[in-house]
């Protein structure tokens, strides 16, 4: 078939090549993902991405390269007075550059509809986000499989609807592009983020206020670092709303987002020190400051604090990426059976072998699998035909537990993402209820644990203490009868991996 001269030269000709290998290598990877099944995150970015960047620089030289052709042409013609190429369709190959031109922008335009919205599509699936950077992505992508909120894609959390903030995601994630490939990204990535986007237009689309929640039971099954893992349980009353949901959110901890009530505070850039509160009754216009009565912390002298109004993620800071404590993890494992309690002392040294900064995962299983192994051939060597099938079950979940919330490659753990859900290893609700947060006229943010929850019973199963109807106990730790942790906050122990 012939063309116009202006075609054969070496620019459009390599723009021929570019554009046919891209499109066939399209063609083909849209095969294996469609009528095979293969792929993954790596084929759709380059089936929906790279690949059409190269077919649309392929269709581009095509012409650049005619164009600077006839400029060449043209210097060398007599009549110099023809500025444009002229169209004729008696001319064959001006009427089959026309026709071929013609059927391929019907087909590119086609192509480049469906490549739009299948970019769009993948650009916003669990796997592009979780996957396509793996060592950066990984800790936030393995804990959101282990969550409550395993079945709700990423963007609609982190971007939600609508074009301003997908917008907005695309052009922030243009420097995490980058910070990829240069390896400049930070471990682990500080949070909060700062540009996540208010939970009242994503997170309230499902948990909406006007759903009002009574209070819950629930059961903390607990397992003391002694030869027979003894367990001890406490039951309790979460006050998340009131007795009864008719009531609303007139009280309970969710009565922090009641529509009439306000929070707003001033914090340290990670949140974890709240010298400043403010309580506004948008209904009857009270407004009360709450300040710290003491000193600030020395690593917080001189950082600068940002205010902010309260919102669900002050407090479910980590409702979908929660790395949880060993101590939580074991007692867990135990508590499913996934861990024998029957094997003596494997709490004790489950907290031991994991109370190590381990460089990376490989070491962390190599050193998990010898120390256990080592402690009970050395303590129970007569009793060892019996207790092996449970050391090797245990050896196995303590791996998967650590694979699940220890991330050595990117310095991730519990203690660098705190859950403020809580009060046990970090300080949660008590960075404001601490007793310290006072108005002028002495009204104070109170640490009375009865706020929000009142414990019914606790103590061994079998000999639990229990509570009248509607009554609630004091709580009493089973492991200081002589209650010195009275002296303390929960956290000042717990984020210790012994306890």
């Amino acid at each position: 078939m012939k063309l116009p001269t202006s075609v054969y030269n070496w620019l459009s000709l390599s723009g021929v090549v570019i554009a046919i290998f891209s499109l066939f290598a399209i063609l083909l990877l849209l095969a294996l993902t469609l009528v095979f099944g293969e792929g993954g995150s790596y084929l759709g970015l380059f089936a929906f991405i790279i690949l059409p960047a190269f077919l649309i620089i392929g269709l581009v030289l095509i012409p650049i390269g005619m164009i600077r052709k006839h400029k060449k042409e043209k210097k060398t013609e007599t009549n110099l007075e023809k500025n444009w190429p002229i169209l004729d369709l008696n001319v064959s190959p001006q009427r089959n550059a026309i026709i071929i031109f013609s059927i391929g922008t019907v087909v590119f335009l086609l192509l480049t509809s469906i490549g739009s919205y299948e970019a769009f599509h993948y650009s916003e699936s669990v796997e592009f986000c979780g996957k396509l950077c793996h060592s950066v992505m990984e800790p936030e992508y393995v804990a959101y499989q282990n969550s409550s909120h395993a079945r709700v894609s990423c963007v609609e959390c982190h971007v939600g609807s609508g074009a301003n903030w997908y917008v907005k995601s695309k052009l922030s994630g243009l420097y995490q592009v980058y910070a990829v490939t240069t390896g400049i990204y930070p471990t682990p990535i500080p949070t909060p983020i700062s540009s996540l986007r208010p939970a009242r237009e994503t997170c309230e689309k499902c948990h909406w206020p006007e759903k009002f929640y009574a209070q819950k039971h629930r059961i903390e099954k607990h397992y003391l670092a002694d030869e027979t893992n003894s367990a001890w349980d406490i039951s309790l009353v979460i006050k998340t709303g009131p007795e009864h949901s008719a009531m609303g959110l007139k009280e309970g901890i969710h009565w922090h987002i009641n529509p009439a009530v306000q929070i707003e505070y001033e914090a340290s850039p990670d949140r974890e020190f709240i010298p400043w509160v403010k309580y506004t009754n948008t209904e009857t216009g009270e407004v009360n400051i709450y300040t710290m009565d003491e000193e600030t912390p020395e690593a917080y002298v001189g950082v600068k604090t940002d205010k902010r109004t309260m919102d669900c993620m002050d407090c479910h800071n980590r409702p979908s990426h929660l790395y949880n404590s060993p101590m939580k993890f074991i007692n867990n494992k135990i508590a499913s059976g996934s861990i024998s309690c029957e094997l003596p002392d494997i709490k004790t040294v489950a907290m031991q072998v994991l109370n190590v900064d381990f460089p990376t995962r490989d070491s962390a299983y190599r050193y998990i699998e010898t120390e256990v192994k080592s402690y009970y051939e050395m303590m129970y060597a007569d009793d060892m035909p019996r207790l092996k099938p449970m050391i090797d079950q245990a050896i196995v979940q303590i791996k998967d537990g650590f694979y699940k919330n220890i991330f050595p490659g990117m310095k991730v753990n519990w203690t660098k993402y705190p859950n403020h859900i809580g009060h046990l290893e970090t300080d949660g609700c008590f960075r404001c209820h601490n007793n310290k947060h006072k108005t002028p006229t002495g009204r104070v943010i109170s640490m009375d644990c009865n706020l929000c929850h009142s414990i019914n019973a606790q103590g061994p199963p079998d000999k639990m203490e229990k509570s009248e109807v509607f009554g609630s106990l004091a709580f009493k730790h089973p492991n200081d009868p002589e209650d010195g942790w009275k002296n303390y906050k929960c956290s000042e122990c717990h984020k210790d991996l012994y306890r």
